[in-house]
């Protein structure tokens, strides 16, 4: 237990807790983090949070792609750092901006149930009513994700990709006030924290654009060794999202993925089975391997070991062990039916080229 934590007494002289809440600064961090807040408040009526925003180097960079800086925690060195202080006690991440391996000493306490974890295409208004497949040649869409442009370059020859930065709100306005883009992909998870569903003109299947690991998820990040804020956060927890994500985190991970290489998934859970498509792509989308894998992850009769484990960053003890070992052997399964088939080609020629660009 972190004797950390801060006490609080109210009128009454109850002791309550004081838990502490790291968020980035941007309006769908504070969205996502109020959230979370909201359920926590929900369950845990004594609990007083407070939150704590701040700026992270992906918020400060904002005229370059983000393959381009090559840090893998871009969206959260600064917040890790707060927590490793005790300066907050959890921070709420998008998971898809967490790496595949976390620091020393921290976990994903949390993985929430998922939103739509689909792109989704938003027009210029002038161009209301076309779509990704009618939009007039040598269109200019706007996306800084080399797993989305490498995916619809090929699909859409058509079209022309140029990168674009900055938080969802910077973007909409870049979109609106210029003449520079005909369209912009974004998470439709955001775009529906943030209120904007009318804006989404398509959302794009998986047979168009498959989308980013842990993509439309939220985590809760905490301290391994505070098991009081690790048991209180567990209760959001949902298990197919974990299961789902597990896979996704251990399949890129075994790859070696990152902001700066193209490699997208789509995962379900049907019937106890749970499916995971893994890809990875050349940065023009010419060059590409695809492949699926399933694994049942019904906990059937099998005894759980109690044993403090981890998959990929996440604990959940809540979830039954034997299905987080068979969806995480499932992500490195695939990965290495990919590598055997000549993804590490594929992924070190994308990585030297956006090196190079």
């Amino acid at each position: 237990m972190s004797g950390e934590v801060l006490n609080a007494q109210d009128g009454n002289g109850t002791v309550n807790r004081v838990i502490r809440m790291g968020t980035r600064k941007s309006q769908l961090a504070r969205i996502q983090t109020d959230y979370v807040a909201e359920k926590l408040k929900t369950l845990y009526p004594d609990v007083h949070l407070e939150i704590v925003a701040m700026s992270t180097i992906g918020d400060k960079i904002l005229d370059t792609a983000l393959s381009k800086i090559g840090e893998k925690s871009l969206f959260t060195k600064e917040l890790e750092n707060a927590l490793e202080r005790n300066e907050v006690d959890l921070v709420v991440h998008s998971l898809k901006d967490l790496p595949t391996t976390l620091p020393n000493g921290f976990t994903i306490g949390a993985v929430l149930q998922r939103e739509s974890p689909h792109d989704a295409v938003v027009l210029h208004p002038k161009n209301s009513g076309l779509t990704l497949d009618t939009l007039p040649d040598g269109s200019v869409i706007g996306t800084s994700s080399l797993r989305r442009a490498a995916q619809l370059k090929k699909r859409f020859p058509h079209l022309e990709f140029k990168d674009i930065r900055g938080n969802l709100n910077t973007r909409l306005k870049k979109l609106d006030e210029k003449e520079d883009y005909a369209a912009i992909i974004l998470a439709a998870a955001g775009l529906k924290r943030m209120g904007w569903e009318a804006r989404v003109s398509q959302v794009l299947g998986p047979e168009d654009c498959m989308y980013a690991v842990g993509q439309g998820a939220l985590a809760v990040e905490v301290r391994a060794r505070d098991c009081d804020i690790l048991e209180m956060v567990s209760t959001l927890h949902h298990s197919e999202t974990v299961l789902r994500c597990i896979a996704e985190r251990a399949f890129l991970r075994r790859l070696e993925g990152g902001c700066s290489v193209p490699v997208a998934v789509n995962t379900e859970v049907k019937d106890s089975v749970l499916s995971l498509t893994g890809a990875v792509y050349s940065l023009d989308g010419a060059d590409s391997l695809k492949e699926a894998m399933e694994t049942n992850v019904d906990p059937g009769n099998k005894l759980e070991s109690a044993a403090d484990m981890q998959h990929v960053g996440v604990t959940a003890h809540n979830v039954p062990q034997c299905a987080q070992v068979a969806a995480e052997k499932l992500g490195v399964d695939l990965a290495d039916l990919l590598l055997s088939k000549g993804a590490m080609e594929i992924l070190t020629t994308a990585r030297k080229l956006n090196d190079a660009r």
